[in-house]
């Protein structure tokens, strides 16, 4: 099996950095892994590497896509795993950087993911909390009951979400949610590093990143989505927040302060999915940065295994 780092975690905490060193010593190439980066004009606001940070190491899946476009995780999944085959047959490794779960999964395990299959799930999501709206969540989990009974025992008619992901899996493969299914098998040797630090640290490189972003230019390029609010890039943590003040619905100072919380939020389902679904190694290289040997040498002998 070919060999993959991936390097995981929430925003803040030194992903980027970590992957350039990581590059440098052990002949990797990068592909990223979340799901605004790929989008061209989107720089600041998505923390994108700068030529000067890359330090001369090649990236992947970076300005794929334009502001009108969309990407799902089936596209990542198609191209990372065409990433990984060319940086491979190069003799060079594979080192996924990112803070998009669900694009990491679907990536390193062969989960089926498809276009067709994903605009029919987006539209049977639509379609139920429609009918949940009109006709109330007892409705909606009546509907449920004689579809798949199994499931609407474990679920109750109140958590409306649960409902509609449930109702959307049973419609796409006709099994219920609550069976247990076969888990997806891994298709690479791969190594996870989790990045995090104390939660309050945490939250305090958030806030200061978001100033930081501000200083640079944010504004120009949420005012570039402003004229298209319905596209996907749109909807993007950082670039929302400030429709409103465009509009002169709210003060930047509260727009800037929606962006910082919002973040801080996105932060913590980040560290909340990595921790629950995946075989991550956690490190924290903000208030420990001599962890950084640690993983050089664990990833050394990891190498080396075969």
């Amino acid at each position: 099996m070919k060999k993959v780092i991936a390097i995981v975690g929430p925003t803040a905490v030194g992903k980027t950095s970590l992957s350039i060193e990581l590059a440098k010593k052990f002949n990797g190439e990068i592909i990223s892994g979340d799901s605004m980066q790929v989008y061209q004009g989107l720089d600041i606001g998505t923390a994108k590497v700068t030529p000067h940070e890359m330090q001369g190491v090649p990236h992947h899946l970076l300005d794929v896509r334009t502001l009108t476009e969309n990407y799902s995780a089936a596209d990542f999944q198609q191209m990372g795993r065409l990433a990984i085959a060319d940086i491979t047959a190069r003799g060079k490794l594979p080192i996924v950087v990112g803070g998009t779960g669900l694009y990491i999964q679907s990536l390193l395990w062969d989960y089926q993911l498809g276009s067709r299959e994903e605009l029919k799930a987006q539209a049977l999501r639509e379609q139920y909390t429609q009918y949940a709206q009109k006709n109330g969540n007892e409705a909606l989990w009546q509907l449920l009951a004689k579809k798949d009974s199994l499931a609407a025992a474990k679920i109750h008619f109140n958590n409306q979400k649960k409902v509609v992901r449930a109702l959307e899996v049973f419609e796409l493969t006709g099994h219920s949610i609550a069976e247990p299914k076969e888990t997806p098998k891994p298709l690479y040797d791969f190594y996870l590093i989790g990045l995090d630090t104390d939660r309050k640290v945490l939250y305090d490189r958030i806030n200061q990143r978001v100033d930081l972003m501000v200083e640079q230019g944010l504004l120009i390029e949420a005012e570039k989505l402003a004229a298209t609010p319905t596209v996907q890039a749109a909807q993007g943590i950082g670039y929302k927040e400030f429709f409103p003040y465009f509009k002169g619905e709210l003060s930047l100072t509260a727009a800037v302060e929606q962006v910082k919380q919002q973040s801080r939020r996105y932060a913590k389902r980040q560290l909340t999915w990595f921790r629950n679904r995946m075989p991550v190694h956690w490190y924290d290289l903000v208030l420990q940065p001599t962890e950084l040997t640690t993983i050089e040498t664990t990833i050394a002998t990891w190498l080396q295994e075969g």
